[in-house]
């Protein structure tokens, strides 16, 4: 009865009536079950007819999927559901239990938020759109931002229209403002062209096309995209308008100082001179930054080389008259002998008289009128005629060249006047405009002391006109020094604020990942902060450096120890072994270890980035070598898959010759072999694992087949044999017991004639053939043998009962309640001896030992004993 737990895959079930009334299923449970099958499939085809007449019936069609119990009828009713709140209200209720409708709910679902989000993301930027339209200033950036957000959307039909009515009108206003602002850049070219074109005969002309380009600007500016015109083209069309007027101001006006210059020429010395300071204006202007007394030096009409400003030439030949009148008059003195020491003194100061002259030849004034001034000074001995009129000579031209350097001077401070006025039009930077206005000044105090002092009402209009120029530079160079006081209160406060951290560090927390960020905001800030008084700045610097120091030093020491720890990391996954299966496992830990590290405590960037290179170069070292390693593996694997196939192959194509045991040797060796070949060739690539497995395990099967079907043949002829013996010895038996005449010779040939059988039941048969044969020959052991198979008959009854119990055959209604009791039995002995009870082969032994008479109902059962139980003996 424990036959099941030693049962082969490929043995055959017990017979089907080994299971008799008692195993079988209960009449009315199958009745039942079919009755349940019945009703499921009325319920489903009803509730296919429901799905099929939905028709749209979206209520309908939810409530048959929410009751339903069938999967198919619930996936053909979810084709009707289409609403965005039934199909929310299925999927929630599906979620867990239909995997089909679910995935299609959600992607309806999916598809609907879709379509919302992109209509969503249309009207949006309809109204952006329409805000641009109503914006004065639209520039185009806005409109093409607007175009590629657009060219993502896939926007419904109306409002893709109405989207493509605004995007016309914001063209037609970009095309606006191109036309507007060419019209002005082509004006403004005319403008330009008009101020630079030279001549008086079209000036009428000019006049009118002046007029006329300026009424066009005042158009342009009231032009409905007026306010997208560039403010520095508008600056530059005024600029020019008024560059324009002045240039044509300046072509007309008439030339009257030059007519009255011929008579002044003729005119009085004095006279000449104040002509020539009138006229003055109406000459070429004198280069900025140069004197205007070598520009004006020579054109002066009304003085000569030899004579001194303001003295005409009769006084000068009065004055020689009366000198030689008066030298005439006096009594002639003795001769005076020059010394050495005046011979000296007279030659340095001829040699001053002759650096006088030259620095009045290269035009020094002020170096000639320090020589005079030296002169003037210096004592020396009596001159000769010669040089006493070299020198009247070279002073009277210093005293004409400096009358005109201080009307030149006057010249050239008018232009600076001038010059200093126009500055605040010209919008130079700051520091341009302060530096233009320091070197104006210089230039003034360097004309003050070449051509003298200036008139006091020029010099309050050359000062007022600086300091009005000056201005915005003063108000600006004033801003940037609140800027650098505020910077510097600023940095006070950070350095303060840096105290405050030292005295309550993140550090005594360890809250390393704090002060890392504080430091690195405090040091973004400093380097914010802006400009500092240099006096400040240096001071502010190192107190600024030594909080930070006193605040970062428990940090740094954290760090270098961090550093520390990132090198064990690196240095942990250069030990690992490519080849070992957990290693990945490992590196990813490692992995996970690192950014733990990186997010409690980050180091520089410098620094970290480094490492971090380190790290994952490391890492990339070892998945290269796992690569490298997997190579081979994987051709070692292709290896070890060719030599199972050759094992496969080698299995499917044997073929055996020889006797059913020559077979069956042959076929275990086969297998055996296999079997180690197939052990020792290791892994194969994992796609094709299944593949050769099943293609080995259907080969072996084959030969095992094989082998089964012999070692059933051999089994089949063995049970056979040995039911003809037994068949044999009862016939003897059945003889002796109806005490028939017994011929032992032709029953030894029956014998005899018969294949032999293994060993034991050779053995037990033989021993019953031969003692039915002794008690044939004698009467009365025949009449006791008689008697004793007599005796055995119930005995032997109870053996078969017994094997067909263990070999689990079918005993016969009859046998019914003598079955049941011998189970019990059986159960019973096996408990209470706790000994493991003889093998079906051994107790089938002992009843083809035991002698006994039987009828054909009992010889048909031993024979199907010997069919299930002698053939695997």
């Amino acid at each position: 009865m424990f036959e099941f737990l030693f049962r082969r895959p490929g043995d055959k079930g017990a017979d089907p009536q080994a299971g008799g009334p008692e195993q079988g299923t209960p009449a009315g449970a199958g009745g039942s079950g079919a009755q349940d099958a019945g009703d499921a499939a009325a319920r489903r085809a009803a509730q296919v007819e429901a799905a099929r007449g939905l028709a749209g019936n979206e209520p309908a069609a939810v409530e048959l999927i929410l009751q339903s119990e069938f999967a198919d009828v619930r996936l053909a009713a979810a084709e009707h559901v289409v609403s965005q709140p039934m199909l929310e209200r299925v999927q929630a209720a599906v979620r867990n239990t239909d995997r089909r409708v679910a995935k299609l709910m959600q992607g309806r679902l999916d598809a609907i938020r879709h379509r919302q989000g992109e209509q969503r993301q249309a009207e949006l930027s309809i109204a952006t759109a329409q805000r641009l339209l109503a914006d004065d200033k639209l520039t185009p950036n806005q409109v093409a931002d607007l175009d590629r957000l657009w060219k993502v959307i896939a926007a419904p039909d109306e409002l893709a229209a109405q989207f493509a009515g605004l995007r016309t009108a914001l063209g037609a206003r970009l095309e606006a403002q191109v036309t507007l602002q060419r019209a002005v850049i082509d004006a403004l070219a005319a403008v330009r062209r008009l101020a630079a074109e030279p001549g008086d005969g079209a000036a009428d002309n000019a006049a009118a096309e002046l007029e006329r380009l300026t009424a066009e600007h005042a158009q342009h500016r009231a032009a409905p995209e007026h306010a997208t015109l560039p403010r520095h083209l508008l600056n530059d069309f005024d600029a020019a308008l008024a560059q324009a007027g002045a240039a044509l101001a300046a072509r007309t006006r008439p030339v009257a100082a030059a007519a009255p210059a011929a008579p002044a020429a003729q005119a009085s010395p004095p006279a000449a001179a104040e002509s020539a300071g009138h006229a003055e204006p109406a000459a070429e202007p004198v280069p900025e930054g140069e004197p205007s007394s070598g520009s004006a030096e020579g054109s002066h009409p009304a003085e000569t080389p030899g004579t001194p400003a303001g003295q005409t030439a009769g006084e000068v030949v009065s004055g020689a008259a009366s000198t030689a009148a008066t030298s005439q008059a006096r009594p002639p003195k003795e001769k005076h002998k020059p010394t050495p020491a005046d011979k000296e003194a007279n030659a340095r100061f001829m040699a001053l008289v002759d650096a006088m002259e030259a620095a009045l030849e290269a035009g020094q004034l002020h170096t000639a009128a320090e020589h005079d001034k030296t002169l003037k000074e210096t004592k020396t001995g009596r001159l000769s005629p010669q040089q006493s009129e070299r020198l009247a000579h070279i002073r009277a031209e210093l005293k004409r060249l400096s009358a005109w350097a201080r009307w030149g001077g006057n010249v050239s401070r008018e232009e600076m006047v001038h010059a200093v006025e126009e500055l605040p039009a010209q919008a130079l930077p700051m520091s341009e405009l302060a530096k233009k206005v320091s070197t104006m000044r210089e230039r003034w105090k360097a004309l003050d002391s070449v051509s003298g002092p200036a008139p006091k009402s020029l010099w309050e209009k050359f000062d007022a006109a600086c300091t009005a120029a000056y201005a915005p530079a003063a108000a600006h160079f004033k801003h940037l020094a609140d800027e650098r006081h505020t910077n510097a209160a600023r940095a006070q406060a950070m350095v303060e604020e840096v105290h405050a951290l030292i005295a309550d560090s993140p550090a005594a927390r360890e809250d390393w990942r704090a002060l890392a960020s504080v430091s690195q905001r405090l040091r973004q800030a400093w380097s914010r902060l802006g400009t500092i008084d240099r006096k400040d700045k240096k001071k502010l610097d190192s107190a600024f450096g030594k909080a930070m120091e006193t605040l970062m030093a428990p940090l740094e020491e954290q760090r270098r120890i961090e550093v520390a720890r990132r090198e064990q990391l690196i240095e942990e996954v250069y030990k690992l072994n490519p080849a070992d299966r957990h290693t990945v496992d490992t590196l990813r830990g490692l992995q996970e270890s690192w950014q733990g590290h990186a997010k409690a405590l980050p180091l520089e960037r410098k620094q970290e980035q480094a490492l971090w290179q380190k790290f994952r170069a490391a890492c990339d070292t070892i998945f290269a070598r796992r690569k490298e390693s997997a190579h081979a593996a994987d051709h070692e694997r292709k290896t070890h898959l060719h030599a199972r196939e050759a094992i496969c192959a080698g299995l499917e194509g044997a073929t055996f010759e020889g006797d059913d045991k020559a077979q069956l040797a042959a076929i275990a060796r086969t297998l055996k072999e296999a079997s180690t070949a197939w052990h020792a060739s290791g892994a194969v690539p994992r796609a094709a694992e299944q593949r050769i497995e099943a293609r080995y395990r259907a080969a072996v099967a084959h030969l095992q087949s094989q082998a089964d079907a012999i070692r059933k043949r051999a089994g089949t002829a063995q049970a056979n044999a040995m039911r003809d013996k037994l068949r044999l010895v009862q016939a003897l038996e059945s003889a002796l017991a109806a005490s028939d005449a017994v011929d032992g010779e032709d029953w030894s040939s029956r014998w005899a004639a018969l294949p032999p059988l293994p060993a034991d039941y050779e053995r037990i048969l033989r021993a019953r053939f031969d003692a039915a044969l002794k008690a044939a020959a004698d009467p009365a052991a025949r009449a006791a043998h008689a008697a004793t198979l007599e005796g055995n008959r119930q005995r032997v009854l109870s053996e078969v009962l017994r094997l067909e119990i263990l070999a689990g055959i079918d005993s016969g209604a009859e046998f019914a309640r003598d079955r049941l009791k011998m189970q019990v039995e059986v159960l019973q002995s096996s408990l209470k001896s706790g000994q493991k009870p003889a093998s079906q082969a051994a107790q089938f032994q002992a009843l083809c030992a035991l002698p006994a008479s039987v009828d054909d109902r009992t010889a048909s059962r031993i024979e199907q004993l010997f069919r299930r139980v002698g053939a695997g003996a």
